[in-house]
């Protein structure tokens, strides 16, 4: 039997956009699979113990830190939690959110949901950028092994920080098996974006393209307000789309199925991504699809999405008027694309992490 630790010091409710959804359906799975390991699961004073499962050989231990006070957070991450390692004699850390302690006894496992800091600098702010450059280089190379998302970020590993891709796992999401028995029998004429408000998202061309003709449907951006929120809402101002174009914010996971199950199709238009969830969650829902044709996209969907340039503001209008067009909700590649999504468990996810923990 092993002491596994769960560093979730950096999980803000509601804040980390689709991390949050990958550690609380990590551990939900992982409390499925095992029931002879121990889990510790190392929390702080935003996160409550409900994002531990109500088994017996799973542990809340909350920490006296703020997750939002990002400095705060590291400092205790790299001075304190390993002491707390060492209290509970701890044989193995896994770290779900990029960064690790650096110091400690316990061997680390990692995981990178990208490597977006050396892709695009510019989009993270300044003060920001040192943290990640210096504690995310630090955490891949203290690590005993990795865990990436998608080939495309083990490759990433590789070219930015030397890291042997035999070192590196990749373990894909999973996708909530609820998305397969939607209803889609009552769908509405809008299309669906879920995405957190940043700049790698791509939402301005997307509010552009979509407000540079009159449409027969509306736009929903779906997802917590990031760094270029205000930038979006001046663009649907400034285009006079405060009509068509509906921006939520953080919706819970039940109101978001429900958008699934509404929209009469999803777009995806990201410049980059770790992984992209809303795809494999469309895909799951049999909601048609267009997608970038971004490396992380393509490993997901395969062939069974429309697939578009990212960067030019005609092939997005082109697979916007393709994936809303009276086919597209009939078209085989729907089913075809349910059918693939059925090989991303979550169950699996956590059978391949317990494996790379235990090994």
């Amino acid at each position: 039997m092993a002491r596994i630790g769960v560093n979730a010091l950096y999980l803000i409710p509601g804040g980390v956009g689709g991390t949050e959804v990958y550690l609380r359906e990590l551990l939900r799975a992982l409390a499925r699979t095992d029931s002879a390991n121990e889990f510790f699961v190392f929390g702080n004073l935003e996160t409550g113990e409900d994002l531990v499962p109500q088994q017996a050989n799973f542990y809340w231990k909350q920490q006296a830190v703020h997750a939002k006070n990002r400095p705060a957070r590291i400092l205790w991450e790299q001075t304190v939690l390993p002491m707390e390692v060492a209290r509970y004699k701890i044989d193995v850390l896994f770290n779900p959110g990029f960064t690790a302690p650096i110091l400690g006894t316990a061997p680390n496992i990692t995981v990178f949901h990208d490597l977006q800091h050396k892709r695009h600098p510019e989009y993270f702010r300044w003060f920001d950028l040192p943290f990640w450059n210096l504690f995310l280089w630090a955490s891949a190379h203290r690590a005993k092994r990795l865990i990436a998302v998608t080939g495309a970020t083990r490759k990433d590993l590789n070219v930015f920080y030397g890291i042997a891709e035999k070192h590196v796992r990749v373990i894909h999401h999973g996708v909530d098996p609820d998305l397969f028995h939607l209803p889609r029998q009552n769908t509405e004429r809008f299309v669906l974006c879920v995405s957190t408000l940043h700049p790698h998202k791509n939402l301005e061309r997307l509010v552009r393209v979509y407000g540079r003709k009159k449409r027969e449907f509306r736009l929903v951006l779906a997802g917590m307000r990031g760094f270029h929120a205000e930038v979006i809402d001046q663009l649907v101002l400034d285009l006079n789309l405060t009509g068509q174009v509906t921006l939520t914010g953080w919706i819970s996971r039940e109101d978001l199925f429900g958008y699934y199950s509404r929209a009469m199709a999803c777009m995806q238009p990201s410049t980059f991504e770790g992984f992209g969830m809303p795809v494999l969650e469309a895909m799951a829902a049999g909601v048609p699809l267009a997608c970038s044709n971004i490396a992380p996209h393509c490993e997901v969907v395969g062939d069974t999405a429309i697939l578009f340039d990212p960067l030019s503001d005609d092939a997005l209008d082109a697979a916007l008027e393709k994936v809303t067009s009276p086919e597209a909700a009939q078209a085989p590649i729907v089913a075809v694309a349910r059918q693939r999504a059925h090989a991303f468990t979550w169950d699996r996810a956590a059978r391949l992490t317990l494996d790379a923990l235990l090994d």
